[in-house]
């Protein structure tokens, strides 16, 4: 049994450490488990043991990085409050380091558990936004809905049509979404 803080909560924060550290030193393309095994002050077996190989952990640092770190701001509306999250959104996940996680969180995920928790981490968020227009009295879309229609077209757009993301284009899918789910 794992415990929570215990080593293991150590060793994935300290290989987590080494993975960004390193990436930023020597770029992503040269890490290697023995290089980062070395930094974070664990065994190689230690990182194939717990992550399998290079690809499962670069996907594990990559879904810990795509955790928001905050709450999404309330700017009194549902859709301004919608209309910022989705630009900050955006804009975090269109930036080359964005991609990169994207792929990374994908690209090693077998059972797609991280592929999930990212999408859990973007419902989560929603699920905010949602409620907390829904206490001010406004009407709501469902957070599928809002997942189906502005989420997923930029996932889209990011990863294989990323010209003319912007802005405008960002609160263009939120007016719609509004205007779709209006009663």
């Amino acid at each position: 049994m794992v415990r929570p803080g215990g080593r293991s909560a150590r060793v994935q924060a300290s290989v987590h450490a080494a993975v960004r550290e390193l990436s930023a030193e020597v770029g992503r393309d040269a890490l290697t488990v023995p290089m980062i095994a070395q930094r974070a002050g664990v065994t190689p077996s230690t990182v194939y043991r717990r992550w399998g190989d290079l690809q499962e952990l670069l996907s594990d640092v990559a879904v810990e990085h795509l955790r928001p770190e905050t709450e999404p701001a309330d700017h009194g509306t549902l859709p301004a409050d919608l209309s910022a999250w989705t630009e900050q959104f955006l804009e975090e996940m269109s930036s080359p380091a964005g991609r990169s996680y994207i792929r990374d969180a994908l690209l090693g995920d077998p059972d797609g558990s991280n592929a999930g928790q990212c999408s859990a981490y973007a419902a989560e968020q929603i699920d905010l936004i949602l409620n907390r227009a829904h206490e001010r009295g406004e009407e709501t879309p469902d957070t599928e809905t809002v997942i189906d229609r502005i989420v997923a077209p930029l996932l889209y757009r990011i990863l294989f049509r990323p010209h003319e993301l912007d802005a405008p284009y960002a609160h263009r899918l939120v007016r719609t979404l509004l205007e779709r789910s209006a009663p």
